[in-house]
């Protein structure tokens, strides 16, 4: 999965169209354990998605609120259609996913 590593390129991305925002925390196991999975749904559907490393980009976590991490944001057009965090319920995402490419 593509890291982005600055807030103007997270913005852009955000708002082009639809966009899967995977959000990690250096020392994070579970950020590092949900990632595979994160990318084996990914791969199923046609969308645009990418991965940060909250402390490379401290300008994300209060533009975007993110007090904790994992998270899984579903972007369209820059509008949030749905978001996960801390614990990510990987049935109901795959339900979110659904809904948000089909």
């Amino acid at each position: 999965m593509e890291q982005i590593k600055d807030y103007d390129t997270l913005s852009k991305r955000i708002a082009d169209g639809k966009f899967v925002l995977y959000v990690m925390a250096h020392g994070c196991t579970v950020c590092h354990a949900d990632l595979p999975k994160v990318e084996a749904l990914l791969e199923r559907y046609d969308v645009d998605h990418a991965k940060i490393m909250i402390n490379e980009i401290p300008e994300a976590a209060g533009q975007l609120s993110l007090y904790a991490s994992p998270v899984v944001i579903l972007f369209d057009r820059g509008r949030e259609f749905h978001r996960q965090a801390r614990i990510i319920n990987f049935e109901e995402l795959e339900y979110r996913m659904e809904q948000f490419v089909g």
